[in-house]
Order: C-alpha cells, then sequence, then structure tokens
C-alpha cells in the first residue's frame, strides 16, 4: 500500500448545506409528510433550520409518541422526493476531488442517515473515500477522530463544536443558516465565502503542513 503523502491531510465534510443544498428535495419530503398524516408542517421554516438531526425537526409538529414512527415515515418518502432535487453547493464536487488529487482522504460525516447521504452523493458524482451518518455536533468528532480528520468543513455551528472536539481544523462555510460572523465567534479556524475557494485553500494548507 502506497503511503499517504505527509501534506495530504484526511478532510471531513459535512452534508446538508455544506456539500448539497438540500432545501427543494427536504422541502418535498415535509410537504408529502404533512399530506400523508395530516399533520401541518411549515415546510419553509423547517428547511430554514437545517443541521441538527431529524428528530429535533420533527418535534416541532408531532408529539413525542410519535416521533419515532414519523422518522421511519420520512426516510420511506426521502429517496422519491428529495434526490433528484437536490443540487451540489457550488464548488462542492471540486472541493472532494481536490483532497483526493493531494492524495488524502475525504470523509463525510453527516447527522442524515447514511444510506440516504450516499444516495445524494452518488446522484451528484460526488465520490468521498467514507461516508458516515447519523452523529451531530460534537458527536461528529467520533468519527473525524476514527478516520484521522484533520480538517472539518461545515456550515453549522455543529460542525464547529464537532471539528474542535476532534481536534481538528474547522473550516466553515457561510452557505447555511448561520452567517459568517456567528461561525468565527463560534470557533472556526478559517471561514470561506464558499466551497469554490477551498482547493486554493488547501493547497496552501498542504504546504504549511509540508
Amino acid at each position: 500500500m502506497a503511503l499517504m503523502p505527509l501534506d495530504a491531510p484526511t478532510v471531513g465534510f459535512d452534508l446538508d448545506m455544506t456539500l448539497i443544498d438540500s432545501r427543494p428535495g427536504i422541502h418535498a419530503v415535509y410537504q408529502e409528510l404533512s399530506a400523508a398524516t395530516g399533520t401541518y408542517i411549515d415546510a419553509d421554516q423547517a428547511v430554514s433550520r437545517l443541521g441538527p438531526p431529524l428528530d429535533w425537526e420533527l418535534r416541532h409538529w408531532f408529539p413525542e409518541e410519535l416521533i419515532a414512527e414519523m422518522v421511519l415515515k420520512y426516510r420511506e418518502i426521502y429517496p422519491t422526493r428529495a434526490i433528484l432535487p437536490t443540487p451540489a453547493m457550488p464548488g462542492a464536487v471540486d472541493a472532494v476531488r481536490a483532497v483526493r488529487e493531494l492524495g488524502g482522504r475525504a470523509v463525510v460525516v453527516t447527522a442524515k442517515n447514511a444510506p440516504q447521504a450516499r444516495l445524494h452523493l452518488d446522484h451528484l458524482g460526488i465520490t468521498p473515500d467514507e461516508v458516515v451518518g447519523g452523529l451531530w455536533a460534537e458527536g461528529k468528532a467520533t468519527a473525524l477522530r476514527e478516520h484521522g480528520a484533520a480538517v472539518y468543513v461545515g456550515d453549522h455551528l455543529g460542525d464547529v463544536l464537532g471539528a474542535r472536539a476532534a481536534g481538528a481544523l474547522s473550516v466553515a462555510v457561510p452557505t447555511g443558516p448561520i452567517g459568517a460572523a456567528e461561525l468565527r465567534e463560534a470557533g472556526a479556524d478559517v471561514v470561506l465565502d464558499d466551497l469554490t475557494s477551498f482547493p486554493a485553500w488547501l493547497k496552501g494548507y498542504a504546504a504549511e503542513r509540508a
């Protein structure tokens, strides 16, 4: 097995609103879930706060005793409603490719369940080395440490917390619900406008490591 170059870090990426703009697809899922259950769900409001685990959002609309059932129903609807409408974020494909072109590894670590995360990535031609689902905020540190991630890229305060808990460099993009100033205040080490500037930043970071 070839040794990884010393200047080729493992980089973790969040999924929703970092690599993919999942708002259109998730909006469609919530609309269908609302119609199927007869329960009012403000899909616009729901997609304005993407990031935390699914059950957190469902608790805004359903009583606690129905949450497990609604999680299953949501995930049953998801593949037919959420994948096709969901585009890649600008620069996402190139950002993951840039890691691999340097000889590094790209790992997606997301609160979304892994099978549905992979559906999005496969559909969009985004090719990480690993996908780990079901982790949020500091919980992401488990996977980041396991895979030796030196950098974690995300859009949410929870992603900053995960990076810091793992001892990884926190690179933030204000492409989700959190602005650049708030990400910096939360402790992000680097804030980029979006992923289009990530490949150039990564080359500089790798050169410094070397």
